[in-house]
């Protein structure tokens, strides 16, 4: 074993950060067998370094960020900042000063990774983020390496722990959203702010990376078509319920059938209860991966949290430090397809709209010459009336997303409708 330590630097010490260092310092003699040297901690970048950590040494903190990855003999980063800036520009600086990186940014790589991938090779150095996807669960390096000799045509799922467990409460409990959201928000599960997990950015991010592996090709943030759960009610919950479906908040990404495109999505869905994903329950994430010889694979374990995330970080700290000693560089991006990203409209799905309706002769007519008009064919109605109004629920066959919203907006237009109270697509079937 080479005596001489492996240094590493540490850009950003909350939770994540802090149970990073925690096991860097506590495993130290296990991290040195698996990688064939010693690593030694030599600087942790923080913005506020009065503050007590417990279990990190007050010496190795430094508000000067820059100059920790300028140092020159710095052999891996491991940036947990989050954000874009100032982290790009510190994560190309450590790259040209000869460190590889370890991240856990979603949002950066979402946006830039094609850039970040490129001053990688530029520089010879690695660049990892298996921390950047579903928390602990091994999913990045599968897809870059496990399955590199296979065609990946579908990747579905489940990859936001708050929104999974939102939806699981309101299912389990008959609680409207706010209540749910409330209960994750008591839990630390959902953040002050939760517009990001509410509202599809996170899942978006994640989606992106994933397609971006699974597909060879280069897709950002703005490809992945986004739609929030704070539309979602207990009526939905329980109209799900009544198909034998449970509503979750998936990750979708798809290989077109002609194989020229590819689509990447994140919405609220119904599934049936008979797919695996319904099962997935909490906090917890889940992925399928459907490959030609592979089959269909499945992932699952906690997506976030201080101790997951770590385990994903020093995973790929150890592969890193590993490169390092053999004067290597893992797998890298692989974008040879080239392949666009199709909008929505382009998508195959199917549709479950509730709708308001006078509770008169002719309106299930008038309703379903519609869906005709526009091509979509209707698998079931539901009707129910009461005192002069009613509720429709009609659930379709599958056909263009393009098609299905078209035929909801001429829905709008007829005057027996009073309103179109949900639409949601249904799908894992």
């Amino acid at each position: 074993m080479r005596t001489r330590p492996l240094k590493v630097a540490l850009l950003g010490c909350g939770v994540v950060g802090s149970e990073v260092t925690r096991i860097i310092t506590t495993q130290s003699d296990d991290l040195a067998a698996r990688i064939g040297a010693p690593i030694e901690l030599a600087g942790i970048a923080v913005r506020r370094p009065n503050r007590v950590r417990e279990g990190v040494p007050a010496e190795l903190l430094t508000t000067d960020a820059t100059a920790l990855v300028k140092r020159g003999d710095i052999d891996v980063v491991i940036e947990v900042i989050g954000g874009i800036e100032p982290v790009r520009t510190l994560i190309t600086t450590a790259f040209e000063h000869g460190a590889s990186v370890v991240s856990a940014n979603k949002a950066l790589l979402a946006a830039d990774g094609a850039n970040l991938h490129a001053k990688a090779v530029e520089h010879g150095v690695d660049l990892y983020y298996e921390a950047a996807v579903a928390g602990a669960i091994p999913l990045i390096r599968p897809l870059r390496e496990s399955l590199a000799g296979d065609k990946v045509n579908r990747v579905l799922g489940i990859v936001n722990g708050t929104t999974n467990f939102i939806l699981d409460k309101m299912d389990s409990t008959g609680a409207g959203y706010s209540e749910a959201l409330d209960e994750a928000t008591a839990l630390g599960y959902a953040e002050a702010d939760p517009t990001a997990d509410v509202e599809g950015f996170d899942a978006a991010a994640k989606a992106a990376i994933l397609a971006g592996i699974a597909f060879h090709t280069r897709v950002t943030i703005d490809d992945v078509h986004r739609e929030g759960l704070t539309e979602v009610t207990a009526a939905d919950i329980a109209s799900a319920k009544k198909m034998g479906c449970t509503v979750k908040m998936l990750a979708i990404c798809e290989r077109r059938p002609d194989g020229r495109s590819v689509t990447a999505r994140v919405h609220p869905a119904m599934i049936p209860l008979s797919h695996p994903l319904a099962s997935v329950r909490e906090a917890y994430n889940a992925v399928f991966v459907e490959a030609e010889a592979a089959g269909r694979l499945m992932f699952y374990g906690p997506g976030a949290g201080g101790a997951p995330t770590a385990s994903a970080v020093l995973g790929d700290l150890v592969a890193a430090c590993r490169n390092k000693l053999a004067a290597t560089t893992g797998a890298g991006e692989s974008a040879y397809t080239q392949l666009p990203v199709s909008p929505m409209g382009d998508v195959v799905t199917r549709y479950h709209i509730s709708l308001d309706v006078a509770d008169k002769p002719g309106v299930l007519a008038q309703v379903a010459t519609v869906f005709a008009e526009h091509d979509v064919s209707i698998d079931t109605v539901r009707q129910q009336g009461k005192d002069g109004e009613a509720s429709l629920v009609v659930v379709t066959h599958r056909a263009l997303d393009s098609a299905l919203s078209a035929t909801v907006a001429s829905l709008r237009t007829l005057d027996t409708v009073r309103g179109v109270a949900s639409i949601m697509r249904v799908e894992g079937e």
